[in-house]
């Protein structure tokens, strides 16, 4: 290979990065949206008592991102050397907590009172490793340190929640997620119109980690960022589609309602959960009587539940939509 093909073949700086790394905080006063929970992890790691911890909360809500900080801030350019991450979702079996951790825990650690070992999804773990787990903070207390990550803390057995110091993450808010990106659109020199900032808060939904992602996917597509081309990227579909086709059914004409869901479903590539889901989250937004939000979200619950339990997506959806026609002939 030529010296003018291998620079040619060189990936380009900031261009093949995956920005949700790129732009990760590294330490707690950099993480946005949580101005309760910030300080008082600031304040266990300045008194240097820091307890065992439990984060817990919906995905993209800077869980590991706070695991990592705190790791960070303790152990300086030391940290990788005294921090542990296990994914229990992984590496769920009793196995895990019996001789990773422990060995871990057991090792020497350069100077430091403890080591840290953050578990993401402890909720997957299963109640004898668990049980395991429990065992194994008592037994290494004095030198060790857990930070547990949980979507559910009502998973987590209590022995181990009441040995835990517990932090409930919330879905980001939308001037978080507003900042952040209009922060890495200037980094990054990208043109952002205001509808797609909008777009993107939207389809992110609180979760920081897809509207980064979001935005780095519609990067690609152009120099400008726009609504169009975010709705695209994400399989999306606009509050106004949603709604109108709400307001078919409740008008009573299911066949243009069974229209605009089969827009949404074939022509636009959205799954019968997606819908389910931007239903649920823009319900009490639609211009629609009160009386009919609350028949929309009592048959939202039936379709949630039917189509976990295996039911056919779209038969569900249309049979929702049917119903709610029918109830306003």
């Amino acid at each position: 290979m030529s010296e003018a093909d291998a620079e040619a073949a060189e990936p380009t700086p900031g261009k093949t990065e995956v920005w949700i790394e790129k732009y990760r905080p590294e330490r707690l006063d950099e993480i946005k949206g949580h101005e309760n929970i910030v300080p008082r992890l600031q304040r266990y790691i300045e008194q240097d008592d820091l307890p065992h911890l439990m984060f817990a909360g919906p995905a993209g809500t800077g869980k590991t991102t706070a695991a990592q900080s705190i790791a960070r801030e303790v152990y300086d350019d030391d940290w990788r050397e005294n921090f542990l991450e296990l994914n229990a979702s992984d590496q769920r079996g009793i196995d895990v907590v019996r001789d990773r951790i422990k060995d871990f825990a057991r090792s020497s650690f350069g100077g430091y009172d403890h080591r840290i070992i953050f578990l993401d999804e402890a909720d997957a773990l299963t109640s004898d490793a668990q049980s395991a787990l429990r065992r194994t903070m008592e037994q290494f207390s004095n030198n060790t340190r857990f930070i547990l990550s949980c979507n559910y803390s009502s998973q987590i057995i209590d022995p181990i929640q009441s040995r835990c110091a517990v932090f409930r993450f919330t879905e980001l808010s939308e001037d978080a997620i507003e900042a952040q990106i209009r922060e890495i659109a200037e980094i990054e020199g990208i043109t952002v119109t205001d509808d797609g900032i909008d777009a993107l808060v939207y389809a992110a939904d609180g979760d920081m980690r897809k509207a980064i992602n979001a935005l780095q996917a519609a990067a690609v597509m152009g120099e400008t960022v726009d609504e169009e081309t975010v709705f695209a990227i994400t399989s999306t579909a606009r509050p106004e589609e949603v709604e109108a086709m709400v307001d078919h059914a409740i008008d009573g004409d299911f066949t243009a309602a069974r229209a605009a869901l089969e827009d949404l479903l074939m022509e636009r590539g959205l799954a019968g959960g997606d819908v389910i889901d931007q239903l649920h989250r823009s319900a009490w937004e639609f211009d629609i009587p009160e009386q009919a939000t609350v028949r929309l979200l009592e048959r939202l619950g039936e379709v949630d539940y039917r189509i976990t339990e295996g039911a056919n997506e779209r038969l569900q959806l249309e049979a929702m939509l049917a119903s709610l026609a029918l109830e306003n002939e």
